[in-house]
């Protein structure tokens, strides 16, 4: 003992002249005083032992303190250092705290910044800290002066600052919770200002204070705590996420007043169960199952019946989740009231991520409130509708699973009025997807005697007869789900379903919605065990055309009903061949003159691609040739009379395309096109002079092509009658009608009978050679070429004439090789009939 003395006397009077230096102007002196004494003390070779230290210690803290408050930050360093190592080696530094409180007050605790320098004060506050650890209890005296010093070191802008201060805080909870209690609301402020700070570190410390500052309060704060709380939650970083989940979760287990905040807490907890990070997620579902433990622990005797008679699991739940225990379901079914309101308004928040956020908090709070939710059915709806107009995916499809838990928990009675009405009040594509969703939740027995209402509901022209594109992809969605979930039994609604899709099919402007509904309509013939889809369509087809009844007569070119039928016949395939006798009527209607010429338009466009594939469409049956007169005489020839204007030349040109597409599928046969062919030549005659080049061009090549069919039934005078018009279309300004016309004149002379009377139709015989001739020397070769093969064929009727016409022309040609040709092809014709 004489030798610790001895030396740490020794060691104190070499000190003395240092201790006096600190007190001298010059700072280099006192500088060099410090690093003097921090070499013979802290630094010492061999080091001081804890009595050694204590002694030495007792006679220099007061002047190495009074440094602390040194201008130069190289002094203050030293004696922070030198105190700070003396306090570690001393085996009770409590009994410094008397000195040390007091300066670090002035320090730290003022309301300006004292200690400039950043790293003296994340010092300062890690000697505050080592007091702490080693004072415990004995430093609860000093509780004021540790928050005042952290009510400003926890907003010091040095980060590392922060930290530690919350670090002091924390362990002050801790280790003098008695003391602290009394003050720790004072804190909350400070942290709160910090806890959104730019360092990720910063953040989760904060986060991980509050909780333990809170905890050891009176609770009080805890509502000023959860927005700040639930802020982080959308931190980027998982480590904040994750602290709060855990913060949150000790305090709905361990919180003093917890019961009062359960309402604020659960929100938060919940909505870490759907965090992207599946670390955050098992936390979150770990400390939820506690919770709800805990909550039955507590409330045993209030939930004994239910505890006691728990009913069995029900037996139509959703796939894939665990029920939560009864703790859990009780607590949200107690607050759910208190929830459900803010949360359905923050789904429709400005912000991206708080409805993000809030569609998947709604899933897990509907997943524990199961059946409760019935008592807010009407508010939660409306929440839902709205949310799934959402422009962000994620929130949708968050809604979409809520909505489907809606038909797992409550029951058809219950939902379908309300959701009825809700389609009544708004037709908005979100009413309709939210109905789709609710029933591919709810269970095949409960949903059997509703399935009607429903689709007839949507069936109403208010709804279902809409440009709407996202509607129509619901009404599909809605088609889906009920086919899943009814399976066979969607029989009894096949009907209804089958004019909701068909109805889509026609109306979208989208290929992938109308490839979606022609999918439904596969698995609507699937689950009915139909061989394929035209067993579906042979099924309603029929009933559905019925179903326009006399509407048929009111239809406009923008007629829903008229783009039903238009679809309906497109899909049908095969199918329209046996219904003719109802489909042909509804076509003549809407093609009589009177009628808006571009519904006419529109009926022509089909009615030419279903001629045009009439084997597989009209004519499945072999019985359109039974019908082929009425599309002619009632349809085609009432639309090719002559109007003034571009709309009636449009329909012109439709209807006798039509008739090349009809008379192309080989249905219109001669004996059918008999009782009209009078009045359809007459007609083309006219329409070969028609304004419009298409209008002329194909009705050359209908002309052409009846002359093939009919042949030699036409009479000789009607031949004669008709030839100066086609004569007059070799003149015509476009050279593709010319060359048309002159197979059309091929086919002409086809129909001349043998035994053709050449003195009583020489008049005519002589008009027609002339009218060719002098087209046989057109400056275009093609024309010349096809005018010749004309006049060959021509020829065959009386060559003696046409080579005395040849002749007489011959030299007014500029080149005399065709007429040449021409006569020694006549001359052989000639010289046969001869012999």
């Amino acid at each position: 003992m004489a030798s610790t003395d001895e030396n740490s006397n020794a060691v104190v009077q070499g000190l003395s002249r240092y201790l006096n230096c600190l007190g001298d102007e010059n700072r280099n002196t006192r500088r060099n005083a410090l690093m003097n004494i921090q070499k013979d003390t802290v630094n010492r070779n061999p080091p001081l032992d804890s009595t050694e230290s204590q002694i030495i210690f007792k006679e220099v803290v007061k002047p190495l303190l009074q440094t602390f408050t040194d201008p130069v930050e190289k002094c203050r360093e030293l004696s922070i250092s030198i105190t700070y190592s003396f306090l570690k080696r001393l085996t009770n530094p409590d009994e410094y705290l008397s000195y040390l409180l007091p300066l670090l007050v002035q320090r730290l605790g003022q309301q300006e910044i004292t200690e400039s320098s950043e790293e003296l004060r994340a010092q300062l506050i890690d000697m505050l800290i080592f007091l702490v650890e080693s004072s415990k209890e004995k430093m609860g005296i000093y509780v004021d002066d540790c928050v005042k010093i952290l009510q400003r070191t926890l907003l010091d802008p040095f980060p590392e600052v922060k930290r530690e201060s919350c670090k002091c805080a924390s362990l002050l909870s801790v280790l003098v919770p008695r003391h602290f209690y009394m003050q720790s609301d004072s804190l909350v402020k400070p942290l709160l200002q910090s806890i959104s700070h730019q360092h990720s570190k910063v953040r989760m410390t904060v986060v991980e204070t509050i909780g333990k500052v809170v905890m050891c309060s009176n609770g009080k704060v805890v509502e000023d705590v959860i927005p700040h709380l639930a802020q982080r939650l959308f931190d980027q970083t998982p480590g904040v996420r994750k602290a709060v989940t855990r913060i949150v979760g000790d305090w709905l287990l361990d919180l003093p007043d917890r019961y009062s905040y359960h309402h604020k807490l659960i929100p938060l907890l919940l909505t870490s169960l759907s965090d992207e990070q599946s670390e955050i997620r098992e936390l979150a579902d770990s400390l939820w199952h506690d919770v709800g433990l805990k909550y039955e622990r507590e409330n045993e005797e209030d939930l004994k019946d239910k505890i006691d008679f728990q009913a069995l699991p029900p037996s139509h739940y959703p796939p894939n989740v665990e029920r939560p225990n009864l703790g859990c379901r009780v607590l949200v079914n107690r607050h759910l009231s208190k929830i459900l309101p803010g949360l359905v308004r923050d789904l429709g928040d400005w912000v991206v991520d708080t409805r993000v956020k809030s569609a998947s908090l709604l899933y897990w709070l509907l997943i524990n409130a199961e059946d409760y939710v019935t008592q807010h059915i009407d508010p939660l709806l409306n929440g839902l509708y709205k949310a799934s107009l959402d422009e962000d995916q994620r929130v949708v499809t968050d809604i979409q699973r809520s909505a489907e838990l809606v038909g797992y928990f409550v029951h058809p009675d219950i939902w379908k009025k309300m959701v009825l009405t809700g389609l009544r009040l708004s037709s908005s594509y979100g009413v309709v997807m939210t109905i789709a969703a609710i029933v591919r939740g709810s269970p095949h027995d409960l949903l059997h005697p509703h399935q009607g209402d429903i689709i007839n509901a949507l069936l109403s022209p208010d709804v279902y007869q809409t440009v709407d594109t996202k509607l129509h992809a619901q009404f599909v969605n809605f088609c889906r789900s009920l086919i899943s979930v009814m399976g066979s039994d969607v029989e009894a609604v096949s009907q209804q379903v089958f004019h909701l899709l068909v109805s889509v099919i026609a109306m979208s402007q989208s290929s992938d919605i109308v490839q979606a509904a022609q999918n439904c309509l596969d698995d609507l013939a699937r689950v009915q065990k139909l061989n394929c889809k035209s067993e579906l369509f042979e099924k309603h087809t029929k009933c559905l055309i019925d179903s326009f009844g006399d509407s048929i007569n009111m239809w406009t070119n923008h007629s829903v009903e008229r783009q039903i039928f238009d679809a309906l016949l497109i899909e049908a395939g095969p199918v329209v061949g046996q219904h003719l006798d109802d489909i042909i009527p509804v076509i003549v209607t809407n093609l009589q003159p009177e009628k808006d010429p571009e519904l006419r338009l529109k009926f022509f466009s089909l009615l030419s691609r279903l001629v045009m594939s009439a084997s597989t469409t009209l004519d499945s049956d072999h019985r359109f040739s039974n019908f082929a007169t009425t599309v002619v005489k009632d349809m085609i020839l009432p639309n090719c009379i002559w109007k003034a204007g571009k709309t009636a030349g449009a329909i012109r040109t439709t209807a006798i395309s039509c008739f090349w597409a009809l008379l192309q599928s080989g249905v219109l046969t001669k004996e059918k096109m008999e009782p009209v062919v009078e009045a359809t030549l007459t007609q083309l005659l006219t329409l070969i002079e028609d304004d419009n080049k298409t209008t002329r061009l194909v009705s050359c090549r209908v002309l052409t092509r009846l002359f093939d069919l009919m042949g030699t039934v036409l009479g000789q005078d009607r031949l004669h009658n008709m030839y100066p018009e086609l004569l007059k279309r070799l003149d015509d300004s476009n050279d593709e009608i010319r060359l048309t016309v002159t197979k059309t004149l091929l086919a002409y002379f086809d129909c001349f009978e043998g035994g053709y009377d050449v003195r009583l139709y020489r008049a005519h015989l002589e008009a027609i050679y002339k009218g060719l001739l002098v087209h046989l020397d057109d400056p275009e070769s093609k024309i010349q070429e096809a005018v010749l093969v004309v006049l060959k064929k021509a020829a065959e009727l009386f060559p003696q004439m046409l080579i005395k016409e040849v002749e007489s022309v011959k030299h007014k040609h500029r080149s005399t090789k065709f007429c040449d040709d021409l006569i020694q092809y006549a001359q052989s014709l000639a010289s046969k009939s001869n012999t």
